[in-house]
């Protein structure tokens, strides 16, 4: 983790609900979901990557169809999250959920509903085992706020 991004204040980040506006915002910029999952891959390719030695098994989210590692670390009171995939729109799928809920408060996390997924239509257009995988990784976030808790 960079110094920079951990000096990041609450202040500088938007809260949970705020950063899910945003991201329904920039999704009501593309007419075709052909561009939704182009812009999905883009925000996979600046996803912060967990580093390799971190991928372990016991990080790994079990219910997705890709190989996804997902770790915490506790600082000032919040959870930081950092996330790797060996796919591109899973890591897509990862930016967009770590920017509802890394740098929160485990209360923050169990009271923020994901109503992104729904509001841009992510639901109607992931396969089964893609959401099946999603929601393994929001059900493994809140598993974690709820242990830190």
């Amino acid at each position: 983790m960079s110094g920079e991004a951990d000096a990041q204040t609450t202040s500088e980040t938007p809260d949970a609900d705020s950063a899910q506006h945003q991201i329904v915002e920039e999704f009501r910029f593309f007419d075709d979901w052909a561009d939704r999952y182009r812009y999905i891959i883009d925000l996979g390719r600046d996803l912060e990557q967990l580093p390799e030695a971190e991928r372990t098994d016991a990080r790994l989210i079990r219910g997705c169809q890709s190989r996804v590692w997902l770790a915490e670390t506790a600082v000032d009171g919040r959870i930081r999250f950092q996330a790797a995939t060996d796919a591109a729109i899973v890591a897509g799928l990862i930016a967009l959920v770590l920017r509802v809920y890394d740098r929160r408060t485990p209360a923050e996390i169990q009271s923020t509903k994901p109503w992104f997924v729904e509001k841009i239509g992510l639901q109607d257009h992931l396969s089964p085992t893609r959401s099946n995988g999603l929601h393994a990784m929001l059900g493994k976030i809140q598993d974690i706020a709820r242990s830190a808790g």
